[in-house]
């Protein structure tokens, strides 16, 4: 992979890391306030929480998205990046297109 390809990489990762962190801090408020509107409404203590941790998963599947994209941005600072965990060869530039933060390559997934 040459650098023209990592630096786009690099981009794309710093991109989607700024916009997970701009839903991260638009839905803060939006949980936080949740239990107390359910409660408003009607609902028993319990479908309230459950509610609550419903609302809560889409936090959580971002939080560990964020960690994926710091640790392909680390990948690239180290040299890393392309490369499978398991075998250590490039993984395919199509398969890290679709998603920049892959560490392994198609044959290794598959395996």
């Amino acid at each position: 992979m040459n650098e023209a390809e990592i630096e786009q990489f690099r981009n794309k990762l710093l991109n989607l890391k700024a916009e997970l962190q701009n839903l991260e801090e638009a839905s803060k408020t939006a949980v936080s306030s949740e239990p107390e509107q359910s409660a408003s409404v009607g609902l028993s203590a319990r479908d309230a929480m459950h509610a609550h941790l419903v609302a809560q998963e889409p936090a959580r599947r971002r939080q560990r998205q964020l960690g994926k994209i710091e640790g392909a941005i680390r990948r690239i600072k180290s040299g890393d990046f392309g490369n499978c965990f398991v075998c250590g060869e490039e993984i395919d530039t199509e398969r890290l297109t679709d998603d920049p933060t892959n560490t392994r390559c198609l044959k290794c997934v598959e395996s």
